[in-house]
């Protein structure tokens, strides 16, 4: 999976962007978040991304911060909850604070969020009140969540693919992974967090 690009930016009209890595041109989608602080047309930039592969295509997006991709890939998780939909939220309200919303179960501001219902809004705050429960609320709860997910998410991330690929669904994965977590939460490796999950379905 490609996970890291470092390029020149050779286009960018939201939410697409044309990323130019040693000759080579990605096409990449990214939330408004990203677009707001990218440098001008022409400038390097280092984004972390993310690939969807579809029946019909690949597509690859892209974010200027580790922590808004974590929550990207959380989002897509959710039933109901598609790539396209995740944009559109990080693109409607930042990262810490869809964060501080969901854990305080605020359903309608989070309907304020452009292509979010009620009904969906709801989901959400059932389904990432846990996935959630590892970045937990502080004063600034944005250095709360970068500080979280470039640890204990990759160690999810990692336990979750492994998984997935002894043929668990990706929302079972991810169910048995939170569980593990949240009730160690200061383990260290996730040879140890799938060991744990796949013990506890026995």
């Amino acid at each position: 999976m490609i996970g890291r690009l470092k390029g020149n930016l050779l286009e960018k009209r939201a939410p697409d962007l044309l990323l130019d890595v040693n000759g080579v041109g990605y096409e990449l989608l990214a939330p408004m978040s990203t677009f707001y602080q990218l440098p001008a047309v022409g400038q390097g930039v280092v984004l972390f991304t993310h690939l969807v592969v579809r029946e019909d295509a690949h597509q690859l997006f892209a974010f200027l911060e580790e922590q808004e991709r974590a929550l990207f890939r959380a989002l897509i998780k959710v039933t109901g909850i598609g790539p396209k939909v995740a944009l559109a939220i990080l693109s409607g309200v930042p990262a810490a604070e869809f964060v501080r919303l969901v854990q305080n179960n605020d359903v309608n501001a989070l309907t304020k969020i452009p292509g979010i219902g009620k009904k969906t809004a709801e989901r959400l705050v059932l389904d990432m009140r846990d996935r959630l429960a590892a970045w937990e609320a502080a004063p600034a709860p944005g250095e709360a969540f970068a500080q979280k997910s470039a640890g204990s998410n990759q160690l999810s991330e990692d336990a979750e693919t492994a998984l997935i690929s002894l043929g668990y669904k990706p929302q079972d994965a991810a169910k048995m992974v939170m569980r593990v977590m949240k009730e160690q939460p200061g383990i260290g490796r996730s040879e140890e967090i799938i060991r744990l999950a796949l013990r506890a379905m026995v």
